[in-house]
């Protein structure tokens, strides 16, 4: 066993305190930092499946991750927990690199989450995969009638670019500005907008690429519109839950899907592992 020197020299200072250097993560923070006014907690929700050729398995993560941060950085009652980078995605079977959970398995994840988190003011759950929606919504009715403070959000696709699903323009143009070093070339990838069909079978029978929608014409400025668009609207939906939430003639107030979620679903099409309309996958 080696040597070990356990004692820092005198000449070395200690490192900062994430508390006093304002971290908004709370993987950063220290237990004695949230004492006091508890925080909202925003927990990233991604998932670990193909996005086509060109872009990397943890884009719902990467754009998740993203936009909880602009919430806590809009809202400084709000800290970002490490993200949950595993979601419900057996719609890409059949593609190297999934890693999924099953439907009842994610929502008891969201469940236990909650549960665990008694200390915190509230739980955001920022949803950046489409698939993970219906385990979210079981968890989020599940929760409310527990009465626990719960708000679930994901974004919603602009309404000119119906069929650009999955690793097509938006997602592509997200990932060029958030990390255009994973973006590799997209000039030649071709992909189907058969959204309703790939539901049904999964997207590799359907779009052997794994690209539902088309890349083309993606760029970084566009992708940053997305980004402070979809980051407006989560600043927006919380605050209008925490204005909510604080009036006592109405008690407390549990969304729990996107605004184009709730929208655009139809019967049971929102089904285990599926993908709504109108959500980004």
């Amino acid at each position: 066993m080696p040597d070990m020197e356990w004692s820092s020299p005198t000449s070395r200072s200690a490192p900062a305190d994430p508390l006093s250097v304002g971290s908004i993560r709370l993987g950063e923070r220290t237990w004695p930092s949230l004492v006091g006014s508890p925080p909202v907690v925003a927990v990233p929700l991604g998932s670990c499946e193909q996005h086509g050729p060109h872009l990397p398995l943890d884009t719902d993560t990467r754009i998740a991750v993203e936009l909880a941060e602009r919430l806590a950085s809009q809202r400084p009652n709000v800290l970002v927990a490490p993200a949950l980078a595993f979601g419900t995605s057996w719609e890409h079977a059949g593609f190297p690199g999934l890693l999924s959970l099953d439907h009842d398995a994610l929502v008891g994840v969201l469940v236990q989450l909650a549960h665990s988190a008694d200390w915190a003011a509230g739980v955001v759950l920022v949803n950046g995969h489409g698939g993970n929606l219906p385990a979210v919504r079981v968890a989020a009715d599940r929760l409310a009638g527990e009465g626990r403070h719960l708000l679930a959000w994901a974004p919603r696709l602009p309404a000119d670019a119906a069929g650009d699903l999955h690793a097509g323009r938006v997602e592509t143009s997200v990932m060029l500005a958030l990390a255009p070093h994973l973006v590799g070339p997209f000039a030649e990838v071709t992909g189907v907008t058969a959204a309703a069909e790939a539901v049904r079978r999964g997207v590799r029978p359907v779009s052997p690429s794994g690209v539902l929608g088309d890349p083309a014409g993606s760029s970084a400025v566009a992708g940053e519109t997305l980004l402070a668009w979809w980051a407006n609207d989560l600043v927006a939906r919380f605050d209008a839950w925490c204005d909510a939430r604080i009036d006592p003639a109405l008690g407390p107030l549990v969304e729990h899907s996107s605004v184009e979620g709730d929208r655009s679903v139809e019967g049971d099409r929102s089904v285990e592992g599926r993908r709504p309309d109108g959500v980004v996958t």
